[in-house]
């Protein structure tokens, strides 16, 4: 996720101070991992540095001035070519789980076990977030939605490759 992008499309709806950034992102994005404020502000520095946001006003706190952030036209621009601009899906070509498996043949090890320690991994995350999903928001059901139907795929990955454990042997052992 891009932290800036996030962040600057925040700003689009007015002018914030860093910790009502935080805030949001942490409501809105954040469930699972939340912003560092130093991260907010890196990132907002470097917003400023670039010409995305400008400082609106300056409040005096408790602690350390407070900047008021104000997106730009530029910053609006940048957002919106972000938005536009598709993600690129990830092939997963170079899985770690796939590793395991081919050295566990090519060091005689059961790779059915790694193979069903893996599925009952995948099982364990489903029924958390079955439970997040079915407890939260429409936001919440929407992101374990996402990672459920990932975790699916992983999983008829898992079945198909238990069925051709003997073939793969048989390859990678010669």
């Amino acid at each position: 996720m891009s932290i800036g992008h996030t962040l600057l499309g925040l700003l689009e709806s007015g002018p914030r101070h860093g910790y009502d950034l935080k805030r949001a992102f942490d409501e809105k994005f954040g469930h699972d991992r939340p912003l560092h404020y130093g991260q907010v502000y890196s990132t907002m520095s470097r917003l400023l540095k670039n010409g995305l946001v400008e400082v609106e006003g300056i409040e005096p706190g408790g602690g350390p001035e407070r900047k008021r952030y104000a997106i730009t036209d530029a910053g609006i621009t940048d957002v919106q070519q972000w938005l536009a601009t598709p993600e690129k899906p990830e092939p997963y070509l170079q899985s770690t789980l796939y590793t395991k498996v081919v050295l566990a043949l090519l060091t005689r090890r059961n790779a059915a076990d790694i193979l069903d320690t893996q599925r009952a991994e995948h099982l364990r995350l489903m029924r958390i977030l079955t439970d997040r999903k079915r407890k939260g928001d429409l936001a919440d059901q929407l992101i374990c939605d996402h990672a459920l139907f990932h975790l699916e795929a992983d999983l008829r990955w898992l079945e198909l490759t238990a069925a051709r454990l003997d073939k793969l042997a048989e390859v990678v052992t010669k």
